[in-house]
């Protein structure tokens, strides 16, 4: 199967894919259908979508079906119809900032901060706890940026333009009090039952391992693929983060790490100096987020206390 997938995309490739995802949103949603869940579905299935078209603006990885499948499969995992809106959102503007972010064209970039920081403060007002983003756009702006002040005065100014038009919105229709959610603060009691999390821990394992194999041989690589590497290391610390400090059982904040990862163990798979580590490593992870999906299923938690 791996070396099926290790061929390249050819130009209807992604479309496929794209209807493949598209089919999988309508058929979740369909099982709980409501007007609320369709607005969620529209958002989540446009972010999703959009990650398609992020690898090869990022360009780590070679031009295969490998991290598409890994993608789509991790989506299916752990999507379900009954998406938070707040998630869906920020599916969206996420893959889109990356998009932006990731383009190799410096001048275009600087163009789009204003729309970056509008971005972000719909994200923001849609789901307070992914605030951490923020910070890892100025710090990607901060090392890549050669007018710093500038860019930054623009990402701010479209950030404060959708923040102050939500709030002159919301006295206009006389909701003038302040919602605390809005200042999200992190339980001081850590979660103990990890349940169904075990299943994807040899996913973790690899991930771990695959970062640390970059570090090993970092003095052999390129400098551009040392700068793109960082940059989706960087972002994946910051939703590992969010989902660390936010997440409790809402297991659908792992949608968030989706476009790292697959890029992360995509990468990792094809560095393995056998093929059957290739294989077997692409089995352990179809495998395990299988019995991720079908864990409120199975009766695992009497097994898992023998």
């Amino acid at each position: 199967m791996f070396r099926l997938l290790s061929k390249e995309i050819k130009i209807f490739s992604i479309p496929l894919y794209v209807i493949f995802l598209f089919l999988m949103v309508v058929v979740f949603n369909a099982l709980d259908f409501r007007l609320f869940n369709v607005f969620s579905g529209v958002f989540s299935f446009a972010g999703i979508a959009l990650g398609y078209f992020t690898f090869n603006s990022i360009g780590l990885n070679h031009r295969t079906h490998l991290p598409l499948f890994i993608y789509t499969f991790l989506v299916f995992a752990f999507y379900n119809g009954d998406l938070d809106i707040g998630i869906s959102v920020n599916l969206f503007t996420n893959a889109f900032i990356l998009l932006i972010l990731s383009t190799r064209d410096q001048v275009t970039k600087k163009d789009y901060y204003l729309i970056v920081g509008s971005l972000l403060a719909i994200g923001y007002l849609f789901l307070p706890t992914t605030w951490a983003v923020i910070f890892f756009v100025l710090m990607h702006l901060s090392a890549t940026s050669d007018r710093i002040g500038l860019n930054i005065f623009r990402l701010f100014f479209g950030f404060i333009l959708i923040i102050l038009s939500y709030l002159g919105v919301m006295y206009l229709i006389g909701n003038d009090s302040f919602n605390p959610e809005y200042v999200p603060f992190v339980s001081m009691g850590f979660q103990t039952d990890f349940y169904p999390l075990y299943f994807i821990s040899p996913l973790a394992v690899l991930l771990i391992l695959a970062i640390a194999n970059h570090f090993m041989t970092f003095q052999q690589k390129s400098p551009t693929t040392r700068f793109r590497y960082t940059f989706v290391l960087l972002y994946t610390i910051t939703q590992l983060f969010i989902v660390i400090m936010y997440m409790g059982k809402t297991y659908e904040y792992l949608l968030f790490l989706v476009l790292p990862v697959s890029i992360i163990v995509s990468r990792a798979l094809n560095l393995m100096p056998k093929y059957w580590m290739k294989e077997l490593g692409l089995w352990i992870i179809i495998v395990s987020l299988i019995l991720f999906k079908i864990s409120p299923l199975l009766n695992t938690r009497y097994l898992l206390n023998i």
